[in-house]
């Protein structure tokens, strides 16, 4: 072994392989991430890692996010005991966490029906403006925003339902993320299920860190776009796309 690889190997974390009833006395978030770290697999914030939560484990993560937020109140000298406002406000934001604006994190992909290309489909298809809600990763302020898709199917591509986009997108931007990184996710998910010939995407989404806070700039909108395959290369087919893009800045 040479000295980069020893050096690698110093480095490393050493793993001590537990069995799920010794991990059990750990906080949920503790097994999880042991499962994680174990596995190799990455956990950042825009990480999908359901396949890595146990049967009730969420419920316990709930429990253990109250119990952090409720910390974070006292140290912002918040009573929350005689505050009638905020008594409850922990538990609430912990449930939204969990439930609601991460739960892209913990719960897998929902089921998604794909049909065969029957009539052998090859024409552009625009689906949107698909209302999407995320998170920015930076501060953890709302991200409210509209994607389009095109499509350009060949005659081997999955056809999915139309809800079903709205679907995929929810689950991917249900994540505390950057805008870049997320329509680069969608894209992925999209290309592998579907197999298009060209596919892309659009979007266009205010984001509260600048409103909020910064500059404090309500007008700002970013708006940013994955091209491939046929949108790639063939320049008539992407203006052609986007010429049917209504969206609010233009």
């Amino acid at each position: 072994m040479n000295k980069v690889a020893l050096d690698k190997a110093a480095d490393a974390p050493a793993r001590i392989f537990r069995s799920e009833d010794e991990l059990a006395g750990l906080p949920a978030s503790e097994r999880i991430r042991y499962r994680l770290v174990n596995a190799g697999r990455r956990h950042h914030a825009n990480d999908n890692i359901s396949a890595f939560v146990r049967e009730g484990e969420l419920t316990e993560l709930k429990a253990e996010v109250q119990a952090k937020l409720q910390e974070v109140l006292r140290a912002l000298v918040i009573d929350t005991e005689s505050d009638h406002n905020t008594n409850e406000t922990a538990k609430r934001v912990a449930k939204m966490y969990v439930e609601e604006i991460f739960r892209g994190r913990y719960h897998p992909m929902p089921a998604v029906t794909e049909f065969p290309n029957a009539e052998r489909l090859n024409e552009l298809m625009i689906v949107g403006p698909i209302t999407v809600r995320s998170a920015c990763s930076h501060h953890l302020c709302p991200i409210f925003g509209k994607v389009w898709i095109g499509l350009l199917p060949n005659e081997h591509s999955n056809l999915i339902g139309l809800s079903k986009y709205a679907r995929i997108c929810d689950w991917i931007m249900s994540r505390p993320q950057i805008q870049e990184e997320a329509v680069t996710m969608l894209a992925n998910e999209l290309q592998e299920r579907v197999q298009p010939d060209g596919l892309a995407i659009v979007m266009e989404a205010d984001h509260f860190c600048m409103h909020w806070r910064g500059v404090k700039d309500t007008d700002s909108a970013m708006v940013n776009s994955v091209m491939r395959g046929a949108f790639l290369k063939d320049p008539n087919l992407r203006r052609e796309f986007l010429s049917l893009l209504p969206r609010k800045s233009t």
